[in-house]
C-alpha cells in the first residue's frame, strides 16, 4: 500500500466541464460532420473577434502552430537570411522548428524580470548576425518587455513572431499579447487557458500569411482558400479543372484540426473572460505573498496584466528547490521546472551547437519552480500553497 500524499492542488485542471461534455455528447447524437468542417471555421472567427485581428488558423496543437508560423515565413520568402533569434527559456517545440527546417538558430538569454527574451541580449545578437526573425516567448504568461522589442525590431528590421501559448490573456499597455508580432501562436492543450484537448491557434493580420497558414496545414492545396484565389492558382500553373481539387502547391503538412475540437472551442470562448479573471487575481496573490519575500525572486512586468498559465518562482539554488519540492510534495500540492529551462542545456541542442552559459537561463534551469494556478483555485487555496512554500527558508 502506497503512503503517498493524495494531490489537494492539482497543477493544472481541465476546463472541459461536465456541462461541455453534455453538450459535446448531444451534438454527436445529431450524427454531424467530425473532421474539418464549418465549425473549425466559426471557431476560427470566434478566435479572432476575441483576439481582434482578421485572421485565425486553428489546427492540431501549438506545437503545430508554431511549425506552421515558421514555415509560412519560409514558403512565402520573407526571410532575409537563415539567423533566427530564439529564447533560452521556452519550449522543445518552439525551438525546434528552426532545426528541423534548416534555419540557423541564435539563443538569446532570458531577462532577469519577465524571464523572457532579454532586449541587452537580444540586441547584441541583432548587431552581430542581422537576424531576419525573431520568436519570443511569453514565458508562463508574463509579457515579454515589448517596449524595447518592438524599438529593436524598428531599429534591426526583423520579423517578429510570438508564442503565446501559455500567455493567452495577458495585456501589456493594454493590449492583448497575441498581436504584437507578425503571427501569434497558442495552444489549446490540457489544463491551459482554455482547450480542446488538443489544439492550436494561429494568429495574423496578414492576408498571404492567412493563405499560405491554411495551405500548409492541409497537405498544400488550396481548398481553404477563396472560390478565386483557387482559381488564380490553378490558373497560374495551368491545372486541368478535374484535377484542381487534388493539387498541392506547396510541400505542407496535415496539421487539421476537427469540428469536435472546435465544437468545444465554441464552449470555451463563452466562458474565457471568467477564467482569465479568477487566474489575474490568482498570480496577483502569489506576486503579493511570494513576490515580496526575501527568500524568492519571481517575474513581474510593471506594464502587464498577467493572466499566467501557472506561478514560476525561482529559489536561492538547486538544494534550496530541492527542499521547496519536498515540502510541496509532502503538502499534495504539485510542482515541476520551468519548461525545459535553459534550452541548450538540452540533449537536442546541445548535441548539435553544445551547451551555452545565460547566467539568467542557467539560474531557472537550477532553481526555478511552478505552482499551480487554475480558475478552480480560491485565494485561500493561494494563501495554503504560499504558505508551504514559504515555510521553506534558504
Amino acid at each position: 500500500m502506497s503512503n503517498a500524499t493524495p494531490i489537494r492542488y492539482r497543477l493544472a485542471e481541465t476546463t472541459i466541464d461536465q456541462t461541455d461534455l453534455e453538450d459535446l455528447c448531444a451534438w454527436l447524437k445529431t450524427n454531424p460532420w467530425l473532421t474539418q468542417g464549418p465549425l473549425v471555421k466559426e471557431f476560427e472567427h470566434g478566435w479572432a473577434n476575441w483576439i481582434g485581428l482578421p485572421h485565425a488558423c486553428f489546427v492540431n496543437s501549438g506545437s503545430s502552430a508554431n511549425l506552421l508560423m515558421y514555415y509560412a515565413l519560409i514558403v512565402g520568402e520573407r526571410l532575409a537570411n537563415q539567423k533566427v533569434v530564439v529564447p533560452a527559456v521556452s519550449w522543445v517545440t518552439s525551438v525546434a522548428p528552426a532545426i528541423q527546417l534548416g534555419l540557423e538558430p541564435l539563443m538569446c538569454e532570458a531577462d532577469p524580470d519577465t524571464f523572457g527574451l532579454d532586449p541587452n541580449h537580444l540586441e547584441r545578437l541583432c548587431q552581430e548576425h542581422k537576424p531576419a526573425m525573431v520568436l519570443l516567448v511569453h514565458v508562463l504568461g508574463v509579457p515579454c518587455k515589448m517596449d524595447e522589442i518592438l524599438a529593436l525590431q524598428e531599429k534591426y528590421r526583423f520579423i517578429l513572431i510570438e508564442d503565446t501559448c501559455a500567455a493567452m490573456g495577458s495585456r501589456y499597455q493594454g493590449k492583448l499579447v497575441g498581436t504584437f508580432g507578425t503571427m501569434a501562436s497558442f495552444s489549446l492543450y490540457f489544463g491551459h487557458h482554455a482547450s480542446t484537448m488538443e489544439g492550436g491557434m494561429v494568429v495574423t493580420q496578414d492576408d498571404d500569411l492567412r493563405d499560405l497558414l491554411f495551405m500548409l496545414r492541409s497537405h498544400g492545396w488550396t481548398k481553404d482558400l477563396s472560390p478565386e484565389k483557387q482559381y488564380s492558382y490553378a490558373e497560374d500553373f495551368d491545372i486541368p479543372v478535374f484535377n484542381r481539387a487534388f493539387t498541392f502547391y506547396l510541400p505542407g503538412f496535415n496539421c487539421r484540426a476537427t469540428d469536435l475540437q472546435a465544437r468545444l472551442g465554441l464552449g470555451q470562448l463563452k466562458k474565457i473572460e471568467h477564467a482569465f479573471q479568477r487566474r489575474r487575481e490568482n498570480h496577483r496573490k502569489y506576486q503579493e505573498l511570494i513576490g515580496n519575500s526575501e527568500h524568492f525572486q519571481c517575474q513581474h512586468n510593471p506594464k502587464a496584466e498577467i493572466c499566467s498559465i501557472s506561478f514560476m518562482a525561482l529559489a536561492k539554488d538547486s538544494e534550496h528547490r530541492t527542499r521547496v519540492g519536498a515540502a510541496l510534495k509532502e503538502a499534495g500540492i504539485e510542482t515541476r521546472p520551468v519548461g525545459g529551462g535553459n534550452m541548450s542545456r538540452q540533449p537536442f541542442w546541445r548535441k548539435r551547437y553544445g551547451v551555452q552559459t545565460f547566467p539568467m537561463a542557467d539560474r531557472l534551469h537550477d532553481a526555478a519552480f511552478q505552482l499551480p494556478n487554475h480558475p478552480d483555485l480560491s485565494l485561500h487555496d493561494i494563501e495554503t500553497i504560499c504558505s508551504v512554500v514559504l515555510g521553506v527558508r534558504t
